[in-house]
């Protein structure tokens, strides 16, 4: 029950309409017994700013922070965790002592919880995207202990961006000895490169649920739908989006002998991240998120 004495934390970014988080926050909230609500709230980038320090003044507990303001969203913090600050993007903001946000990144946790059951020492990866999302997944990926990790982007700029910021400062990629490169979306090797992975994620919205579209879902595919014919029964695919579920992209996996992995476990685990953060709460009720959003996505 909401009252005069309930705070508020919430999601920024465009589009948030389709968002799980509300839901499986609210239900851990209640949960916990805390007198919080959820709100997702969409922002435009040119009112991030304005936003933020309003939300900050209004004595907002928390915010998530979603497409696209996660590289944008470095420059409202005060402080920044060593995380967020080497993966240049911030999932996560908390309310600090100096009347300023603390910038954190709860991505790579809730990237890696779906993963750990498998060994990956010396696997190929292929990361699709070269966003904030895609900066997590490539943390994430050092820890597992990949052998050679491919990146593909549609922007050559960003591409080689992404690439820059990375490797140079990225201790892990030269004490694992990970082979890391970039290839644009158009390039004729990528056929091949997709037979050969043994792990594909796509770190882009593309495939997501939108509006307007025949009944609600979007049939888009990353990359496009033909250069899939070449997948590999052995080959997992991971796909960022958990709206809708499965994406297209996972269904046409699934045809093929793949393995299919959505982002609804990677969305749970990085909301309780966010949760502890703002609660300073170990002990967060992950199967109450976990069945509030499946309860809901089959509403």
């Amino acid at each position: 029950m909401i009252s005069g004495k309930t705070s508020l934390v919430g999601l920024l970014g465009q589009p948030v309409n389709h968002s799980l988080s509300p839901v499986i926050h609210n239900a851990a909230m209640q949960e916990m017994g805390l007198d919080w609500c959820y709100l997702a709230m969409p922002c435009e980038s040119k009112n991030l700013n304005i936003v933020t320090k309003a939300l900050l003044n209004l004595n907002c507990k928390g915010l998530n922070i979603t497409i696209p303001h996660k590289q944008s969203a470095l420059n409202i913090c005060k402080t920044i965790s060593p995380l967020a600050k080497k993966l240049g993007a911030v999932n996560t903001l908390i309310p600090n002592q100096e009347e300023g946000w603390t910038g954190d990144n709860t991505d790579v946790e809730g990237f890696l919880a779906p993963l750990k059951v498998k060994e990956w020492k010396g696997k190929k990866a292929i990361i699709i995207g070269c966003g904030g999302s895609a900066r997590a997944v490539m943390a994430g990926l050092e820890n597992l202990d990949i052998k050679d990790i491919l990146v593909i982007g549609r922007n050559k700029n960003s591409l080689n961006c992404f690439l820059k910021d990375l490797t140079p400062q990225n201790l892990n990629l030269q004490k694992n000895k990970i082979h890391l490169e970039g290839l644009l979306s158009e390039d004729d090797q990528i056929s091949n490169q997709i037979k050969k992975a043994d792990l594909i994620i796509n770190a882009t919205p593309i495939g997501m649920s939108k509006e307007n579209t025949q009944a609600g879902l979007s049939h888009e595919m990353p990359l496009g739908e033909t250069i899939w014919q070449n997948l590999e029964a052995k080959t997992i695919l991971y796909d960022l989006i958990y709206t809708p579920r499965p994406t297209a992209w996972l269904t046409l996996g699934a045809q093929k002998g793949c393995t299919p992995i959505d982002g609804l476990e990677m969305l749970i685990q990085q909301a309780a991240a966010s949760l502890r953060l703002w609660s300073q709460t170990k002990d967060i009720p992950i199967d109450v998120m976990r069945a509030a959003a499946k309860k809901h996505l089959t509403s």
